[in-house]
């Protein structure tokens, strides 16, 4: 029932905040700009990430888990302060480092499971953060992903199923074309959140097939994430460069619409999540060869789809 109650406060919180977070951001003139990696024609609005984060703060609270809101909040705050004017590389490092460490302090668990929340934090809130450069994706995969984590019970319910009813009532709006993005913000906000989710589970210090399977649960990011690095350093680039070496950046310039490469995407990780889902539910050693396999599999489909091949003078 809280599980529930969550998801339908997010959805409306998200549905009534995110008008609200557009306006404030116009007015203030927090906006994302065309540019040369933008591919909208005029200013977009940010601040989607604090309706999100208003929109879930029931989560948490009602599963009396208040304390996880601290690292929530300080990679919303971090990510803001990036939108507002970009931040250093190494101050931004840094503050993501204590946003990791307090994430592992305030969840529950043995010191196996905080390392590896840390671990998650650092991973994907710079994930998410490259993934969110298409309208709705980040929003539609991080919803699936919560989704996917809320199946695993105890406190990971409430909070998981919350935070994807906020990012689908924020998708309202931030679906193609998109009027209000989540911005590092968000993107920090959504990663951070969706680290945090495994320690919560029932099976965070039970279950070691939980933790194999967790790449799966999270696949898209870290695939997406894995495989720009990858063309990256095919194409001796900077890995802090920005381009268009991404999974959903390759979708569109081969013809697939913004839409229907979102919709691909969060397709894929719907599937990813299921089998992750299904691996949890059996042994520590059949979890990590399904994990294995799967990635496997997916490294050979992105070869030969010619995902991770660069092309010549690019």
């Amino acid at each position: 029932m809280d599980g529930l109650i969550a998801a339908l406060v997010g959805l409306v919180g998200g549905i009534l905040l995110t008008p609200v977070a557009r306006t404030i951001a116009l007015r203030l003139d927090i906006v994302d700009r065309p540019g040369e990696l933008k591919p909208q024609h005029a200013p977009v609005a940010y601040l989607g990430g604090v309706a999100v984060f208003l929109a879930t703060l029931i989560g948490p609270v009602i599963s009396q888990q208040a304390w996880v809101l601290l690292p929530m909040a300080l990679a919303l705050g971090l990510g803001l302060a990036d939108d507002v004017r970009p931040l250093a590389v190494p101050l931004r490092v840094g503050v993501e480092i204590g946003i990791a460490t307090l994430a592992a302090l305030v969840v529950p668990g043995t010191g196996l499971t905080r390392v590896a929340t840390a671990v998650l934090v650092l991973g994907l809130l710079n994930a998410v953060n490259l993934l969110d450069g298409q309208d709705g994706l980040a929003a539609g995969v991080g919803a699936v992903i919560a989704i996917g984590f809320a199946f695993l019970g105890g406190a990971a319910t409430a909070i998981g199923l919350g935070l994807a009813g906020g990012l689908l009532g924020f998708l309202v709006l931030n679906r193609p074309p998109a009027r209000i993005y989540l911005g590092d913000a968000g993107a920090y906000l959504v990663g951070t959140s969706i680290a945090i989710l495994p320690a919560l589970s029932r099976h965070s210090t039970m279950r070691w097939s939980m933790w194999w399977a967790v790449p799966l649960l999270v696949a898209i990011p870290i695939a997406d994430t894995t495989i720009a690095i990858a063309r990256r350093l095919r194409a001796r680039r900077p890995l802090l460069s920005g381009d268009r070496s991404h999974v959903y950046d390759q979708l569109v310039d081969g013809g697939t619409s913004v839409g229907r490469s979102t919709l691909l995407c969060v397709g894929a990780q719907i599937v990813f999540s299921t089998i992750g889902f299904a691996a949890t539910q059996g042994s520590p050693g059949a979890a990590l060869a399904i994990t294995v396999l799967v990635a496997l599999a997916t490294g050979v489909v992105a070869w030969r789809a010619g995902l991770l091949t660069v092309a010549r003078g690019s």
